[in-house]
């Protein structure tokens, strides 16, 4: 694995409500959440889904790197949130587990048992795709960028990473799909368009 590639893992990983703060905030959103903490009930649900309606809007029709930046941050902010106490804890604690220690095994227990806690934390199984896939387990990295999608078919970084692994595993026409559907939604990923060039030029030759 290279060092980008295990750079961008990492950051995947290190998605936590603590990585945007208020001043992050796009200035016509309201304020940040860490600022008013989701909490799973029908009205919040409600408000937290329309809030990301506006973000993914803001986020598609961004003018440049640095206000998708913004709009990202916010989005991911919200993403860390699962509803659950429990499940976030569980996740906080993987994220040190994999930081501080190294230890894979133990982040990877922790995000079992926060998806256990709450089983539609679509973040919670972006994280858990992620560390299968650092570890070389595509097959269940691919199962949990599934259920990612299954949660949160916008989760860019879900497509992103399964773009890398229909790339790495050489099916270079569905990893081409999940990169451009990665940037359709998130125009200013990092790489990502070089990725997109890089692998159209290929299937087109593949083609040929």
């Amino acid at each position: 694995m290279s060092a980008a590639t295990r750079s961008l893992l990492l950051s995947v990983f290190l998605l936590m409500p603590a990585a945007a703060s208020a001043q992050d905030a796009p200035k016509d959103q309201t304020p940040a959440p860490q600022e008013t903490p989701f909490v799973a009930d029908g009205n919040s649900q409600q408000n937290r889904e329309a809030r990301l309606d506006r973000l993914f809007d803001s986020l598609s029709g961004a003018k440049d790197a640095d206000e998708a930046k913004r709009f990202e941050n916010t989005i991911e902010v919200l993403w860390a949130q699962s509803g659950s106490d429990t499940a976030d804890l569980f996740a906080a604690r993987a994220v040190d587990m994999l930081t501080e220690a190294q230890d894979q095994d133990g982040a990877l227990r922790m995000l079992n048992a926060a998806l256990e806690a709450k089983p539609d934390y679509a973040e919670g199984w972006n994280k858990r795709a992620t560390l299968f896939f650092m570890k070389g387990d595509y097959a269940h990295a691919m199962r949990d960028i599934r259920e990612t999608l299954r949660y949160e078919p916008r989760h860019y970084g879900a497509w992103a990473g399964l773009g890398r692994i229909l790339d790495q595993t050489g099916d270079s026409k569905k990893a081409l799909d999940a990169y451009r559907r990665a940037i359709a939604i998130n125009p200013y990923m990092d790489g990502l368009k070089d990725e997109v060039s890089r692998l159209t030029t290929k299937v087109r030759g593949e083609e040929l």
